[in-house]
Parts: structure tokens; C-alpha cells; sequence
């Protein structure tokens, strides 16, 4: 069968036979569904009993609040490919007629819009006569589109055939106890990242909007917050991470009135919103729930109820990553793999492609490049060749010693490179003169080793170079890679490797370009944070990602 950009999944098995089909259902959606999967709950619903069902009102309750963590937590593990989201527009503690339609327990006055507008429906219904099977998918037909914009001609299927698990195989009690009632509140608080929307996320996200009836108020972390996160220049810009977070609250209850706001302390404004009454944690986040109760009883306000919610685990985490889904280990997955396709090119000969390799002083920029040469790249170590177009005799060397005066030689007539440091130290008009003769000599011997490597053959060439950016020699390469590493790892290993103060460290890389500005014009990021053979995997990741993209390049022209 076709695959469908967007679906919606009805779910109509009782909420306590769910949590252990919810991994087989989720399984067969997957294969008809590639990108967003939207989850609407109607446990009981009966789409074979002849007449027309009509959506109704179901009570927010533990089992529910259960449900939402289950099938988050199966979906990451069974189809982390694609967007969940588990609707709430039909969940709420009190049932009244809907003004205008005259029907009692109506969520839905009219069809609600959706960010992605499905393409098919999909439900658990269990058929009980084939010959019903046409019946069957009508009324889910009508009963989706009636609840949601969706596509015309809505096709619909039933999984029910086709998933392994039925209730007698579960060994589930046909005894349902009475569903406990889910304490709900008018104004409800988060606070967190949210970079790169997530299980996690959704979980929490979903849950609080379960225990909200009025407004819901979110924290979101920005610069002074963001600090000490792992891999921060990886995070989503704040307007980005705000932008998702009202799309996927506008889809999930959009009668809930959603404030985000900046925080930039740990506290926000949930320490002086007298309205708030419950906030919600997880097992780790909770000290920061109690210290927000701490402060706002400083503060003459009554303490929040604390809802706590279960972490995810992360069934596909590795060594260096969280036990628990979170969005650092997300950022580390994105080392080595492509982060914005490499701009046009055609200027450059396909081959050898060439890679500019850049980042700071520290950062294991170089050690990556001898990774990459034992890859079978051709490495041009832009520090070598700064040597070379001093060399005495060199056009370089008579326009430097024009520029600076003889007294930077040496008695061997060599020019003194530590007497030619102080005279543009702290002057950038002086260091600017420097660099106007030295860095397009440089160019030039780069450029000859290119085309020497093309003559040879070789495939690709690695241009280790820390002044990449700075020179503006993006034009030389296809693709450019940044390394990086936190700012005082990089101080620690400065210090230690070339015996300077933390203050010299500090200033050397506070004259270069800071990580986040390099990676902005980052195709590739990657990082020697950890251990040799972490960095090792994520060069060898990247390398055979980038074997794929020369070999399309070729089949494409």
C-alpha cells in the first residue's frame, strides 16, 4: 500500500486493554504513514453498530495520563521517524451542549484545522464480520471528518486484521475498574529547552494540557539558560523552538490560551503568577518544582500542586548519551551528518571534493584532519604552508619585511615571527596588513595542492585551516566543517599543550570566531568532546556520509 505524508489514528479499544496494544497498532501505522501521525482517542467507540457515531466529551483520567506516556515512549522506540501527536480536543471534566449545534457532549461545533491535514484515517476497531468491512470504513470516514479538516476522498483502513496481539492473547482482565478521576487545574506551568520537539517533550507537553482547563504557561530557556546545555550551539534559535511549540499546542487543545515566555533564570515568572496552582516535573526536574514552591511562599504566594510525570527512556541511547530521550543526545546524533546542504558549487571541479576543515584553538580541529587523511583524504595543513610563505626569498617575505621594517629579522635574515606577533598584537589595522599579504599566498599553495591531487586522482582533500572563515576561503571548498568543543575544555587543553596562563588561553579565543558563529556557516559539525573513540565513530559517520554525497553528485551529472 502507498505511504501517506500525514494520518490520523482512531483509537477505539477501551483505555485499559490500550497500553499493550499500543505498540503493534503504532507499528502497522507506521508502515503507511511517513511524516505526521495525529492520535485520536474514543475508547468504545462503535463504528459497526449501523448508525452514525458522533464524537463526545471523555473525562481526563489516570488512566489517560498513563495511556499518553505509553504511547509516546512505544513511538520513540518503534517509530521515532515519526511526528506523534495525541489529540485532546475531545478531553475535558465537564460536558455541555456546544452553543449552535443543539447536540448534547460535542467536542467538535465544527471540524477542527490541523497543521497537517491528514491523508487517511486509521482506527483499531475490531471487525467482527468482514462483510461489515465497507460499513465499517465509511463510518470512519465521516466520523474523522467530522471531528477534522481533512483531505477529500479520506481513505480509510482498519489495522485490526493486521496486528498480532487480540485482548484473549493478552491475558488482560475483561473486569475494568472504575477510571480514576484526574485532578485538573485552571492555569498550569512548565518550564525547559525544548529544542528539537521530542517524546519527552510531547509527554510532557500533553500531560499538562490534560491537568489544564484555562491557560497554560510555558517557560522557554534563552541565552543566559543555555550556558552550560551540551553541544549548545546545536540548539534550535528561540524563535524556532517558540514556533513549533504553538503549532503543536494549537493541534493537540486549541481551547487552552497558551503564553510562552523567555526565561532566562531558573524561576521566571512562576514565582510571582498568582494565578498558577500547579506546575509540572519530572523525577530529575522536581528540586527546581520545589525551589519555584520555596520561592513563591517568599513571596507571599500559595505553592503549587507538583505533578510529577515519568522520563523516557531511550531504548537506542549509546555510552556517551542519556539513559533518558533528550534533546542533548539528539544534538550529538547530528555530529557528522549534514546540517545544511553545501551551496552551489559549480565553479570548483566535481572532483577532488574538497572539504574545509575550521574551529578553535583547542577544538581537535587537526587531529580530526589526520583521521580524515587516514580515510584516504589528501590533508593541506594551512599552518604548514603559513610557514612556507615566510621563507626567505618568497614574494610574501619581501612585502612583509617592506610593511614591518627589517628589525623583525633574525641573523640569519628569517623573519622572526614572535617579534612580527608584537607589532599587530592588539592593533587590527596592523594585524589586517599582515594578513592581506600572507592569507592569499597561502591561497595560492592550497589551490596547487588541489590541483596536484586532482591530477593524481585523489577523490577528496581536507583544507585543515583555522582561519577558513576569517580568509573567506569557502570559495576554495564544497563543504565546510567546524569543530567544536565548550570554551573551557578548550581553555584546560590550551593551557596544558602550549604552557600559557588561563588568561592567554581566554584571549586567544576570545580574537577568533566564537563556535556559534562558525557554526552558522557549518555544513558539517563535529566535536572531540569525548573519548578518541567516540570521535573516531563520528569521523567514520561522516566520512561515509560524505561518499554518499560525492557518489549522487556524480550520478546526478
Amino acid at each position: 500500500m502507498s505511504m501517506f505524508s500525514t494520518g490520523i489514528l482512531v483509537l477505539t479499544s477501551p483505555l485499559h486493554t490500550l497500553p499493550l496494544r499500543i505498540a503493534p497498532v503504532l507499528s502497522s501505522a507506521a508502515q503507511l504513514v511517513e511524516r505526521t501521525l495525529y492520535v485520536h482517542l474514543h475508547p468504545g467507540l462503535n463504528l459497526g453498530s449501523g448508525s452514525q457515531p458522533r464524537p463526545v466529551f471523555i473525562p481526563p483520567v489516570v488512566d489517560l495520563s498513563t495511556l499518553i506516556t505509553r504511547l509516546y515512549s512505544n513511538a520513540a522506540d518503534i517509530c521515532g521517524h515519526l511526528d506523534i501527536r495525541v489529540l485532546l480536543t475531545n478531553v475535558r471534566a465537564q460536558t455541555t451542549a456546544c452553543s449552535g449545534t443543539g447536540v448534547p457532549n460535542c467536542p467538535f461545533p465544527t471540524p477542527q484545522s490541523l497543521f497537517h491535514s491528514p491523508e487517511v484515517v486509521l482506527t483499531d476497531f475490531p471487525l467482527q464480520d468482514p462483510a461489515q468491512s465497507h460499513q465499517v470504513t465509511e463510518c470512519l470516514q465521516r466520523y474523522t471528518s467530522h471531528c477534522y479538516v481533512c483531505s477529500p476522498g479520506l481513505p480509510s483502513v482498519l489495522l485490526h486484521s493486521q496486528l498480532k496481539l487480540l485482548e484473549k492473547e493478552e491475558g488482560l482482565k475483561k473486569l475494568e475498574e472504575k477510571a480514576k478521576p484526574l485532578e485538573t487545574f485552571s492555569d498550569v506551568v512548565v518550564g525547559g529547552t525544548f529544542d528539537r520537539l521530542h517524546g519527552a517533550h510531547k509527554t510532557l507537553l500533553n500531560i499538562s494540557c490534560l491537568l489544564a482547563n484555562r491557560r497554560f504557561l510555558i517557560g522557554v530557556c534563552d541565552q543566559a539558560m543555555l550556558k552550560k546545555k551540551v553541544l549548545k550551539e546545536l540548539i534550535e534559535p528561540y524563535s524556532l523552538r517558540v514556533q513549533r511549540l504553538r503549532e503543536f499546542l494549537q493541534d493537540i487543545k486549541p481551547s487552552l490560551q497558551v503564553e510562552i515566555v523567555s526565561l532566562d533564570d531558573p524561576f521566571g515568572v512562576s514565582v510571582v503568577d498568582p494565578l498558577l496552582q500547579c506546575i509540572v516535573v519530572s523525577e530529575e526536574t522536581r528540586k527546581g518544582g520545589e525551589a519555584v514552591n520555596k520561592k513563591r511562599i517568599e513571596n507571599g504566594l500559595p505553592a503549587l500542586v507538583l505533578h510529577e510525570i515519568q522520563l523516557l527512556k531511550d531504548a537506542h541511547h549509546t555510552e556517551t548519551e542519556e539513559e533518558k530521550i533528550s534533546s542533548s543526545s539528539l544534538r550529538s546524533r547530528l555530529l557528522g551528518t549534514l546540517l545544511t546542504p553545501p551551496k552551489d558549487k559549480s565553479h570548483l571541479p566535481p572532483l577532488p571534493y574538497v572539504i574545509g576543515l575550521t574551529g578553535g584553538s583547542g577544538s581537535g580541529k587537526s587531529s580530526i584532519a589526520r583521521r580524515l587523511e587516514a580515510l584516504g583524504a589528501v590533508r593541506i595543513d594551512c599552518d604548514k604552508l603559513g610557514h612556507e610563505v615566510y621563507q626567505t626569498g618568497t614574494a610574501a617575505y619581501h612585502r612583509v619585511l617592506k610593511e614591518f621594517g627589517s628589525d623583525i629579522l633574525n641573523e640569519d635574515k628569517t623573519i622572526n615571527r614572535r617579534a612580527l606577533g608584537r607589532k599587530v598584537f592588539g592593533n587590527q589595522e596592523r594585524l589586517k596588513a599582515l594578513t592581506n599579504i600572507v592569507w592569499p599566498e597561502i591561497a595560492l599553495l592550497v589551490k596547487r595542492i588541489i590541483s596536484q591531487a586532482r591530477e593524481e586522482g585523489k577523490q577528496v582533500c581536507v583544507v585543515d585551516a583555522a582561519v577558513l572563515l576569517e580568509a573567506g576561503w569557502t570559495d576554495m571548498v564544497h563543504e565546510v566543517w567546524v569543530t567544536i568543543i565548550p570554551e573551557e575544555e578548550a581553555v584546560s587543553r590550551i593551557t596544558e599543550r602550549d604552557g600559557v596562563t588561563t588568561e592567554d588561553a581566554l584571549r586567544r579565543l576570545q580574537s577568533q570566531w566564537s563556535n556559534a558563529k562558525q557554526v552558522e556557516h557549518a555544513n558539517v559539525v563535529l566535536s572531540t568532546l569525548w573519548e578518541k573513540e567516540v570521535t573516531q565513530k563520528q569521523v567514520l559517520k561522516a566520512w561515509n556520509l560524505l561518499q554518499k554525497r560525492i557518489q549522487q553528485r556524480q550520478e546526478g551529472q
